[in-house]
């Protein structure tokens, strides 16, 4: 498979149809060319050569990354994503062969929901993601700021009060702002610095690390809109092991970008499928995961409504589905 006809092709798709065909395709490739991806379809019993739709593709559990190299092909990775763990927990690691797909994937993506980045002020409020080494999140935001080319914005630890100032002067000089923000320290911000800021996208990227007490989303949502004088709370579905993201502009509805789909899983059956409007298994189609796996069942709870958004409703429990232990480390 030529792997720059590839990169123009998914990022200028036409179709469902032809989203499907490059599925497959990829699918094929993948199955030859990943030898823990193979031996995964080959212990679920599944014929390559039978399968002729998205749905009959088998979807490799996220938590394979943790104990396997999950790689198609061979080469020489220009970055390793690390995911975030407590002590001694086994994290997943996502070797990334091309840097410039990964930068191609989330400035388009980002684009398509927010247009041109270059018109924002970036701050990124991502203390648990700043204080390791190899995070997928902070690549991404980093390349925004260099992208959005405005002197204000960047990361911030524990200067809550410098970066109320910095978004107030943002705001006083008509700028765009964006904030990036891990679920905890926008929290503490709300708490100890509100602000009005109404035209600013507030984007929470999940994650309350075990720092504070669980929430809601509408709990979560209504306390950051209060404090931040937004009417709606953005957010960000994505993870380390996907080169892709999805993305919502309010209420914990996501849409993808069109070179990644979500598909529901009967947790039951992880090779069954739901239909629109019930309550499975997330599966996720990543073209742009070309050098790793496109096809990854992500063990989260969500449902797809009719016009392809759709709702993450929390984890389950039950990694090892079917399949799960298919494989010995």
């Amino acid at each position: 498979m030529d792997f720059t006809a590839f990169k123009h092709s998914i990022f200028n798709l036409q179709s469902p149809n032809e989203f499907n065909e490059i599925a497959l395709s990829l699918f094929r490739y993948q199955y030859k060319n990943n030898t823990i991806y193979k031996k995964f379809v080959d212990g679920l019993g599944v014929s390559e050569s039978k399968v002729y739709h998205p749905e009959q593709i088998p979807f490799l559990p996220v938590s394979f990354f943790k104990t396997h190299k999950i790689i198609t092909g061979d080469f020489a990775e220009e970055l390793v994503f690390e995911s975030s763990g407590t002590t001694g927990m086994e994290t997943s690691k996502h070797y990334v062969a091309d840097a410039g797909l990964y930068q191609q994937s989330f400035t388009r993506g980002l684009e398509l929901f927010y247009g041109d980045l270059s018109q924002y002020a970036v701050f990124a409020l991502l203390p648990s993601y700043l204080e390791r080494k190899n995070s997928s999140l902070v690549y991404m935001v980093e390349k925004i700021m260099l992208h959005s080319n405005r002197t204000m914005g960047g990361f911030f630890l524990n200067e809550l009060d410098e970066l109320k100032t910095q978004l107030l002067e943002a705001q006083r000089q008509g700028l765009k702002i964006m904030l990036f923000g891990v679920t905890f320290a926008l929290l503490d911000m709300a708490e100890k610095f509100p602000l009005n800021i109404p035209d600013a996208i507030i984007l929470e990227t999940g994650g309350m690390k075990g720092r504070r007490k669980e929430l809601t989303r509408m709990e979560l949502h209504e306390k950051l809109s209060s404090a931040f004088g937004v009417s709606k709370i953005h957010s960000e579905y994505g993870m380390t092991e996907l080169l892709s993201q999805a993305w919502s502009a309010g209420d914990g509805i996501f849409r993808c970008p069109p070179w990644m789909k979500i598909m529901i899983a009967d947790t039951n059956d992880p090779l069954s499928y739901l239909e629109t409007g019930r309550t499975g298994g997330i599966n996720v189609i990543d073209l742009a995961n070309f050098h790793s796996c496109s096809f990854i069942s992500t063990q989260d709870l969500g449902r797809v409504f009719e016009d392809g958004t759709f709702e993450v409703l929390g984890r389950f429990d039950n990694s090892d589905i079917r399949g799960c232990s298919l494989l010995a480390t």
